[in-house]
């Protein structure tokens, strides 16, 4: 009995192995997914955030126009406030257009502006449309207009939410997709130990003497599988980063941090439920049954 108790043990190692080995690349997919709609997010917030807004100014008041400034400045909507000047204004003209309308025209015909950035959470027909309303409330004698790529915003917020929408559903799938691979190959790893859990059943041991250390092995077992999916996303992560630096601007350390966490979670909570439901299944089936 012992020699074949030991038999069953050995045969079991190389099961956990694969058991390890198959968890950590579900996990992967699963971690994959998560950092791409992560920084898809950040990515969109980030080209938000990089439309500008112009309010061209009517007044060449210095005061009125500090006190335009000073407004937008202290709004939650608004970030990187500064005020555009007539010669600031061409020689940001002649950059963007390369070339030289001076030689051309005696007079610039620019007007003077206060630029900003809109912060991601207002960059929407809505809200923009609202701050429009309020500047020109206040300021509807002192500036004629406020600028900005209004069909641009448009699309790219229906195209934002269309993304968004296709791609919860496909982290539904996956999420399930995920969560029944775990089972499986935890069910399959389990499977080899079930005379085990059998034979030490019919020689007195309780349920809970049983189940104790294969649910604390589970648990290893995940910590090990979400350390080996981790560490593979980290390197893939480092990897892409080198070669697109854009991503190094928009990186949450702390956003990466709950992903990883998140992994960690998902490998121990499955490995564990799946190791118990597996062991208290053997335990109530009789022995003729598992042949």
């Amino acid at each position: 009995m012992a020699k074949e108790g030991s038999s069953s043990l050995k045969r079991s190692k190389p099961n956990y192995i694969y058991s390890i080995v198959g968890v950590s690349l579900v996990l992967l997919i699963m971690g994959i997914m998560g950092w791409i709609f992560l920084n898809f997010q950040r990515a969109g917030n980030a080209f938000k955030e990089d439309i500008q807004l112009q309010a061209f100014l009517r007044t060449a008041n210095k005061d009125s126009i500090g006190q335009i400034q000073q407004y937008l400045a202290s709004q939650p909507f608004a970030k990187d406030v500064q005020y555009v000047n007539k010669e600031n204004a061409k020689l940001i003209w002649n950059k963007d257009n390369n070339e030289d309308w001076a030689k051309i025209l005696d007079a610039n015909p620019l007007p003077e502006s206060i630029d900003f950035y809109a912060k991601a959470q207002y960059v929407n027909k809505d809200s923009l449309q609202k701050i429009d309303n309020q500047l020109m409330s206040l300021y509807g004698n002192q500036i004629t207009e406020l600028k900005y790529p209004k069909d641009l915003v448009t699309n790219l917020n229906e195209k934002a939410a269309n993304f968004g929408l296709g791609f919860l559903v496909v982290a539904i799938i996956l999420c399930l997709i995920v969560i029944i691979s775990i089972d499986n190959t935890i069910r399959l790893a389990m499977f080899s130990n079930r005379f085990l859990i059998k034979t030490m059943q019919m020689v007195g041991a309780t349920r809970q003497f049983i189940t104790k250390p294969m649910d604390v092995k589970a648990i290893v077992n995940g910590l090990i599988s979400a350390g080996i999916a981790i560490i593979l996303l980290f390197i893939m992560i480092t990897w892409l980063e080198n070669q697109v630096p854009q991503l190094k601007i928009i990186r949450d350390t702390r956003l990466n941090l709950i992903l990883f966490g998140g992994m960690i979670l998902v490998g121990v909570g499955i490995s564990v439920f799946s190791t118990h439901r597996s062991v208290r299944k053997y335990l109530k089936m009789k022995l003729d049954d598992l042949y």
